[in-house]
């Protein structure tokens, strides 16, 4: 081999090993929904033992609990997962601290679930419109849940307005 393969290779191997030290992989993860606090947040206990976490679903945006449709989101939810068995895939941690994450019901993504149902609006990001925009023009298209309504308010903007909800647990 030629220095300026080996040179190569050596860097490519470099480059490959500090990339693996800065993105570690998320760990998948089981555990049981504790409680639901809203739309969009609950606690999960890992089957493995050890904390509580307090999980924000990403990709999904609930009504605040004081918002019109904030209720019926959360009992929607509660009625699909509160103590049964879930995959959590963690993306991060937010402002608030709580684990940001994908929740699984067997195969089934949670937040899909509750967008599709019509409790939920996919998360936008300035001109992100967020992985569950399908799912919600089929809610909108449907009249499900918040989209009954003629014009719901985005939880973002009903923040915005009025402050967030007293705390809940």
């Amino acid at each position: 081999m030629t220095w300026r393969l080996w040179a190569g290779l050596a860097l490519l191997t470099l480059t490959a090993s500090s990339a693996a030290v800065t993105e570690p992989a998320p760990s998948v993860w089981l555990g049981v929904v504790t409680y639901v606090v809203d739309g969009d947040t609950v606690h999960v206990r890992p089957l493995e033992g050890g904390a509580l976490h307090k999980i924000r679903m990403i990709g999904m945006d609930a009504p605040e609990i004081c918002q019109t449709g904030g209720q019926a989101a959360k009992q929607a939810l509660q009625e699909r997962i509160l103590k049964r068995a879930v995959t959590v895939k963690p993306q991060g941690v937010d402002v608030y601290g709580r684990d940001l994450a994908t929740i699984y019901l067997s195969r089934e993504d949670v937040g899909e679930w509750m967008v599709r149902r019509g409790h939920a609006w996919s998360y936008r990001y300035q001109r992100d419109l967020g992985p569950y925009v399908l799912e919600e023009g089929h809610a909108k298209l449907l009249g499900r849940g918040l989209f009954a309504e003629m014009s719901p308010e985005y939880p973002y903007d009903f923040r915005r307005r009025y402050g967030r909800c007293p705390y809940q647990r």
